[in-house]
């Protein structure tokens, strides 16, 4: 896996599995995760080199069409990314708990590599689209002064914010449902 990230959204579930073969068949890309996303959309993401990022998704918005709504590039992605979208994060048992939730999944994506980079967070989930309407949360960990730091950046540099929540000393049962 590269250091950048790439997304395209589309309004068509079956434009969107053929828009995602061509991109990973046009550079070397890895595919993160291709799936449908409430109310019906399709989201392509993909992983790699920053190159190799930009020609995949040139080629899946040709492809795509009038079918794209949403594109989102980030290069030089904070290292705990990857893992958060995928579900992959093995995240402390302990500490304070961040919320930000996004009416989009890119913001949210935006949101959550910011949020890694303003402070000593660890990220728990980026969790996309699927079962809560097409929109996008993030939710991570740290001290409580980390945690307010990187949700605070979080807020102030990304678009679409429906709300944040910061809870200094969750329940041990909430933090589970967490991760």
């Amino acid at each position: 896996m590269g250091n950048a990230i790439g997304m395209v959204e589309l309004t068509g579930i079956a434009r969107g599995v053929e828009t995602s073969d061509y991109m990973v068949k046009a550079a070397q890309v890895d595919l993160i995760r291709a799936s449908t996303v409430c109310p019906g959309k399709y989201i392509i993401l993909i992983a790699g080199e920053t190159g190799d990022i930009k020609a995949s998704m040139a080629e899946g918005v040709k492809r795509g069409g009038e079918c794209v709504v949403n594109t989102l590039l980030l290069p030089n992605v904070h290292p705990q990314l990857i893992p958060a979208i995928s579900g992959t994060t093995q995240a402390p048992l302990s500490g304070a708990v961040g919320v930000l939730e996004f009416y989009s999944v890119a913001s949210a994506i935006t949101a959550a590599d910011i949020a890694a980079k303003a402070a000593a967070v660890t990220l728990i989930e980026v969790r996309i689209g699927y079962a809560i309407g097409g929109k996008g949360f993030v939710t991570l960990t740290g001290d409580v002064g980390a945690v307010r730091e990187a949700v605070s950046a979080a807020a102030k540099n990304t678009e679409l914010l429906v709300g944040t929540s910061v809870i200094p000393r969750p329940a041990p049962q909430v933090l589970q449902s967490l991760l």
